[in-house]
């Protein structure tokens, strides 16, 4: 289990303003023939710099797919993208494939998920590092190769003269994690998209990358965007939550007020679900209910409901709206229920 202690000192944003608006983002897809199934729908938050803003859901609520959506990474065909995605005044979802080719990598950077498939595994590693600095800054391999064995050296890679001629397979999958952090850092990125970044490495591998990431967000202002299910990360990492269900944000608030006071049922079961340290000895978690493909359409009624342990008529009969809910002791808050959880009697707010 990942520990939730915070990795770096938390700050407020250098900027008010948003580097990255996300407006309405809907992603379809579909084969002929039969109905399109919608993995994103009408998705919307804002990202600023300094800022570390979490996706967060189990899997199949459509976080990655958000992800790659704003990346322009999807397939080609058998699907359809809607909405805006704006970086500093330009919509990503307007650009050509070789003007969003020349913004990812240098403007815009992902960590993916799986570093053993995201890196080519007959390509040593430190031409795949190289490669991302001679395209977008212009240099030679040979005046590349020194500022990757830096990058290694940065995300805490032993040996990095030796590891710049290795291949993916010959390091372990905390090495692998880091080599993709550090290919992403090569053009220092003002927006960094981290899609769960940790996961199947050990507690210990774990709590160095968040710490990579913390430090890289408080000393660069880069702007964050941290995809994950591990609400232990959310709690020593991001600044803002987005709780995602069915495509759609169920909840929004800043990561005190969320852990404080979850007040969606899906939130609150996501919670109930994780062991605490201060529990009785003994206590049983409590899960959430069935699986992500238990749902009902959101286009006329709460696709939570079939899961949710406290559903009233209106749930499956209309579709709630995501509503400005009075402000919590951080910020702004957000909510899409029709029978919140309640605030806890000991709650000042």
């Amino acid at each position: 289990m990942t520990t939730t202690t915070e990795t770096t000192p938390r700050r407020r944003p250098a900027s008010s303003e948003a580097l990255l608006r996300v407006r309405d983002l809907t992603v379809d897809f579909g084969t002929k023939g039969k109905k399109p199934f919608r993995a994103v729908d009408g998705v919307s938050f804002d990202v600023r710099p300094g800022q570390t803003v979490g996706l967060v859901g189990e899997s199949g609520c459509g976080k990655s797919v958000t992800s790659m959506a704003i990346m322009g990474l999807l397939p080609k065909r058998g699907n359809k993208v809607s909405g805006t995605v704006d970086f500093e005044g330009t919509d990503l979802l307007k650009l050509s494939p070789k003007q969003m080719s020349d913004r990812r990598g240098r403007d815009v950077a992902m960590i993916f998920q799986d570093p053993l498939s995201s890196l080519n595994p007959v390509v040593p590693l430190g031409i795949q590092v190289t490669e991302v600095i001679e395209r977008h800054r212009g240099k030679s391999r040979k005046e590349a190769m020194p500022e990757a064995r830096e990058l290694l050296d940065k995300v805490g890679i032993p040996d990095p003269d030796r590891r710049l001629k290795e291949y993916p397979h010959q390091l372990s999958g905390g090495m692998r994690q880091r080599a993709l952090i550090a290919m992403a850092l090569a053009c220092q990125p003002r927006l960094l998209i981290a899609d769960e970044p940790t996961t199947a490495l050990d507690v210990t591998i774990q709590a160095q990358i968040l710490t990579l990431l913390g430090e890289l967000v408080r000393d660069s202002d880069t702007a964050l965007i941290m995809i994950t299910h591990d609400l232990g990360v959310v709690a020593g990492l991001c600044d803002e939550v987005n709780v995602l269900y069915g495509g759609r944000i169920v909840e929004r608030a800043q990561r005190h007020d969320l852990f404080a006071q979850p007040r969606h049922p899906y939130t609150n079961g996501l919670l109930e679900s994780i062991p605490r340290l201060d529990g009785a000895r003994g206590e049983r978690l409590n899960p959430v209910p069935g699986s992500v493909a238990d749902n009902l359409p959101w286009t006329s009624a709460c696709a939570f409901a079939p899961r949710c342990s406290q559903p009233i008529g209106t749930c499956t009969q209309a579709t709630p709206d995501l509503e400005e809910q009075a402000p919590g002791l951080d910020g702004d808050r957000w909510l899409r229920c029709f029978n919140p959880v309640e605030k806890r009697k000991d709650d000042s707010r």
